[in-house]
C-alpha cells in the first residue's frame, strides 16, 4: 500500500488484494503512518479532502477495513494506514423483510458498498439516544464495523417494531432472526402517541 502522499489513491488501490471475503481481522501487519482519507458522516469517502467519486474503489477500501479501538485503518497482510471515521463507515441504505422456514421475521439491509446484512444474534441492532430525544440507528457489519440505518430505513423499522418484556420492563423493539432488539421503553413512547 503506499504511503501517504506517495503515489495517490491509484497506487493506494493497486496495493490492495482483490479477493472477496479477505481475513483482515487476522491481519496485523505494522503501522506505515495515517493517510488523508475519512469518511463522512453521511458516507460519503474522501480522499485529500475530495469525494472518492468511484463506486467499485470505495468498496475496495471497504473490504480491507479494520478496526482497532477507536481507530480505523486500511490493511493489507504487510501494512496498515490510518484514516479518519466521522461517526461509522458505512450506511444501511435499504431494508427488505421475511420469514425464515421458522415464521421469524428476517431483516436484510444493504450497505452503501453493497453488504448483505441479517440482522440477528451475529449482526446486532443498536440504538443509541440523541440530544433531540430520538434515536440513532446502526448494524452491526462486520469485524465491529457498523452500518447507520438512514431515515428512510429506520421509519421502516420503526413500522416493523413491536412491545415484549425484556428484564421485567415493557419495551419497543424489532425483532429479526430470531434475537429482539429494544429500541425504548414502550410506555415512554406511548407519551409521544
Amino acid at each position: 500500500m503506499a504511503k501517504a502522499g506517495h503515489g495517490g489513491l491509484e497506487a493506494i488501490a493497486a496495493a490492495l488484494p482483490r479477493e472477496r471475503g479477505l481475513p483482515v481481522e487476522r491481519w496485523n501487519p505494522p503501522f506505515c503512518g495515517d493517510i488523508d482519507m475519512r469518511i463522512a458522516a453521511d458516507g460519503v469517502w474522501f480522499y485529500q479532502k475530495t469525494p472518492i467519486g468511484r463506486p467499485a474503489l470505495v468498496k475496495l477500501f471497504a473490504s480491507v477495513l479494520k478496526k482497532e479501538g477507536d481507530k480505523y485503518f486500511l490493511v493489507t497482510p504487510v501494512e496498515k494506514v490510518g484514516l479518519k471515521v466521522d461517526d461509522v463507515p458505512f450506511l444501511a441504505v435499504e431494508m427488505s423483510a421475511g420469514r425464515d422456514d421458522q415464521g421469524r421475521q428476517m431483516l436484510t439491509f444493504r450497505t452503501n458498498v453493497d453488504d448483505s446484512v441479517t440482522a440477528g444474534a451475529g449482526h446486532a441492532l443498536r440504538f443509541e439516544p440523541e440530544v433531540t430525544g430520538g434515536l440513532r440507528p446502526y448494524l452491526h457489519v462486520r469485524r465491529d464495523l457498523w452500518a447507520k440505518v438512514t431515515r428512510a430505513v429506520f421509519y421502516d423499522l420503526v413500522a416493523l417494531g413491536e412491545e415484549r418484556d425484556v428484564d421485567r420492563r415493557r419495551m419497543f423493539g424489532i425483532a429479526s432472526g430470531g434475537a429482539f432488539f429494544p429500541m425504548a421503553e414502550a410506555d415512554a413512547l406511548r407519551e409521544f402517541a
